[in-house]
């Protein structure tokens, strides 16, 4: 009970936080309607082309960029915690009696509910430009996104307290989100690469959930990429969080 208490009492000081300075919400969501707007309407004339899967092309590109949105909107919130510890935070929350683990559950609980906001209103803009969502499958897609988005925040956290530096952090979160995002199918789907680009995308999580993500707006509820996806995204999201949780801990010991 006191691990819940801790984490709700972090959680509402951290939105207090966001609804205090919301550009970085904002901005997280412009440059996927940057490529909605600007790039979505490209794959018309690939729909129905060999290797291009069936559907609206929104249906295809829409849940690509959802994926987008984790990997980069949950990758990134390092750079606040790395402004905490820089102005003491860290350090006067040692001579509380808070859970060390709820100093890492507040704030991803936070950064979990901003990117689900995200996304449901990236979906309410893609609707008017043709895309035609499942609703159950938006429901598990969204179920999806809280994996990657916890996924990415724990990563990013643990990161963050390692370097405590945010011109160590950017160069080293580009370095791993670049070759992941290029290998995940995020904009074209990989079926219209090369076969030594499809193999080499196997080993990428990204692309799981990519594949996933585009048969939960289409309809294919029964596609086994589903499954799979929630579970390569379940067991990394847990690792994270045990990982990022012993990192709080050993900052706030």
């Amino acid at each position: 009970m006191k691990l819940l208490r801790d984490t709700w009492l972090l959680f509402g000081r951290s939105v207090s936080l966001t609804v205090r300075n919301p550009v970085w919400v904002v901005i997280g969501l412009v440059q996927p309607l940057y490529f909605l707007v600007l790039f979505g309407p490209l794959l018309e004339p690939l729909a129905g082309a060999p290797g291009f899967p069936p559907g609206p092309p929104l249906n295809v590109f829409v849940p690509g960029l959802l994926i987008q949105l984790g990997l980069f909107g949950a990758g990134f919130v390092g750079f606040g915690l790395i402004a905490e510890v820089r102005h003491g935070v860290i350090e006067r929350l040692r001579v509380t009696p808070v859970s060390r683990p709820a100093l890492l559950l507040g704030r991803a609980l936070r950064d979990v509910v901003v990117l689900l906001i995200q996304a449901v209103l990236l979906v309410a803009c893609a609707v008017p430009f043709g895309l035609h969502p499942n609703l159950l499958g938006l429901a598990v897609m969204l179920g999806l996104l809280v994996l990657l988005g916890l996924l990415m925040v724990c990563v990013s956290y643990a990161l963050a307290l390692w370097l405590r530096n945010e011109d160590a952090l950017a160069p080293l979160l580009n370095t791993i989100t670049l070759p992941i995002l290029l290998l995940s199918g995020v904009l074209l789907p990989l079926s219209l690469a090369p076969g030594w680009l499809q193999t080499a995308a196997l080993i990428n999580p990204l692309s799981h959930a990519v594949t996933a993500a585009r048969a939960l707006f289409n309809e294919q509820l029964g596609d086994p990429s589903i499954p799979r996806a929630l579970v390569i995204l379940g067991v990394l999201a847990f690792s994270a969080l045990v990982i990022a949780s012993r990192s709080f801990s050993r900052a706030a010991a």
